[in-house]
């Protein structure tokens, strides 16, 4: 399994071009439009393959089209990073279709979240290579002030540090590692396939959006039945959007690693909600809990 391989992940500069993939949903148009007017804003140039307007049922086209779209967009050499249009529901669906050895061969970093999750995880696994958890094309489109800033220091190698002052400690502690991680639904739908994510060893990650404290409980105790929390190093937890009977969710948490005796910390600005902090992925960092917050190292 991959160590490291972030490390030397290519900074973007005002001028470089972000290739745009649709690995899951179909997208609105005028969002998408937006979209591109921000990263434009901020300064880069985009490449925007015709392929990603298609659609089948409710993806941005069948799976082997939009692996192909990806797999041209790594193998262009004057595109530097990949930026996912929306989530939604797709992304694994096509990781089977993926020539990986394109995509190791041609390194870049990968941008997205919620579904999005599926494709990140499994880049960083198939290949070492960046992946950044932040904001899709559309959630740009619209976002708050900070996500924008976040998303910029990200991709530009200015990331060092994220705060967070709002945050909950649900046990106290300080720890290191790798951190990996994303949409807690997503990743629960990978177990017992060939691209089940490992987290052993790691900093965990995760957030989710409409899902009743049932289900979210439901699902870490898979993950937790499967093995795939055995040996987590930490966990961070986003925020749990529009998530019936919420305020059972940090008992849940503490319940589920009750035995690991990691720190927990809870309600980073990231995923779902108005801010999406950026969260470059597969890099070591420092998880403490006194100040709250996440320290790359």
């Amino acid at each position: 399994m991959p160590e490291t391989g972030i490390e030397n992940m290519k900074a973007l500069n005002p001028g470089d071009t972000i290739g745009i993939c649709a690995p899951s949903a179909m997208f609105d148009t005028q969002k998408f439009d937006s979209g591109i007017a921000v990263l434009s804003d901020m300064g880069f140039k985009t490449i925007v393959p015709d392929e990603i307007y298609s659609t089948k049922r409710y993806l941005a086209g069948d799976d082997p089209l939009r692996a192909r779209v990806l797999e041209s967009l790594f193998s262009d050499s004057q595109i530097d990073a990949v930026l996912c249009a929306r989530g939604g529901f797709g992304a694994m669906r096509m990781l089977s279709q993926i020539n990986w050895q394109v995509i190791k061969n041609n390194p870049k970093p990968v941008i997205g979240f919620s579904d999005n999750t599926a494709l990140l995880l499994t880049v960083f696994e198939k290949t070492g290579q960046p992946v950044i958890h932040g904001p899709t094309l559309l959630s740009l489109s619209n976002a708050e002030g900070r996500t924008r800033t976040s998303f910029l220091q990200a991709i530009t190698g200015e990331q060092k540090t994220i705060h967070a002052p709002g945050a909950k400690a649900l046990c106290t502690g300080r720890c290191e590692g790798l951190l990996m991680g994303g949409n807690l639904a997503t990743i629960s739908h990978l177990v017992g396939t060939p691209y089940q994510p490992v987290f052993k060893e790691r900093i965990l990650f995760l957030e989710d959006i409409g899902e009743p404290a049932y289900k979210i409980d439901r699902m870490l105790t898979q993950l937790k039945m499967a093995g795939v929390l055995d040996d987590v190093k930490g966990l961070i937890t986003g925020e749990f959007i529009d998530c019936a009977n919420g305020e059972y969710i940090d008992e849940i948490l503490v319940e589920t690693f009750q035995d690991s005796d990691i720190p927990i910390l809870t309600r980073l600005k990231a995923g779902h909600g108005s801010i999406n902090h950026s969260l470059v992925m597969g890099k070591r960092v420092v998880l403490d809990t006194s100040p709250p917050g996440l320290f790359w190292i």
